[in-house]
């Protein structure tokens, strides 16, 4: 796996070698970026357990109505856990190249165009996704400094929102190595990350 991340980071289609700094950069966040997608596995994994224990609490409970109708803050320790599935997963999406993209313009125009835009898509990009994990960093820190805990189960509300926060970073950095790769004229994906079905 990391052959692969290092030949998709460091050269272009033509074999022409990116300076060595930034195949250094570009490298380690695209481990990062693998790390963010083993912790959204990793809460995904932990979402099914959660609606899969609920599930069976119910039944229990409906044999024996001594038993709890079901688990105490399910709903809220899911939305934290789809929540981290979601932006954990986000840079690693990126960089798969299964985001959702409507090609029609950049598939229509050469070579030159199609980086031109590129480069100006990655901008754009960047400075989202750089402004909402700026603002999620300052919201998380907000809340670690207030001690705000969640109504219903006390639990410290920073926790979770920075589990969300770093999967925003991470994703704004995955923005900036496709720009960095776009500028270059380097491999912007690494196709064999994507999940693949029988329709593929």
């Amino acid at each position: 796996m990391n052959d692969a991340i290092d030949k998709g980071s460091t050269n272009e289609p033509d074999g022409r070698q990116a300076p060595a700094w930034l195949a250094r950069l570009l490298d380690s966040i695209d481990r990062l970026g693998m790390a963010g997608g083993v912790l959204a596995a990793l809460a995904l994994t932990g979402l099914t357990l959660l609606i899969l224990l609920e599930i069976a609490f119910r039944l229990a409970s409906r044999l024996n109505p001594d038993l709890p109708p079901g688990m105490p803050n399910a709903w809220e320790f899911s939305s934290y856990l789809m929540g981290v599935a979601f932006m954990g997963g986000a840079a690693l999406t990126l960089r798969a190249g299964a985001h959702i993209r409507v090609s029609v313009l950049i598939a229509n125009v050469p070579a030159a165009a199609q980086r031109v835009l590129e480069c100006f898509a990655c901008t754009i990009g960047l400075l989202m996704s750089g402004f909402l994990a700026w603002s999620l960093v300052l919201f998380t820190w907000a809340s670690y400094t207030r001690g705000q805990t969640s109504m219903s189960s006390d639990t410290p509300i920073w926790i979770p929102e920075a589990a969300v926060t770093l999967g925003a970073v991470l994703l704004a950095l995955q923005m900036l190595a496709r720009l960095l790769q776009a500028l270059w004229g380097l491999p912007l994906e690494l196709p064999h990350l994507k999940a693949t079905g029988a329709s593929e």
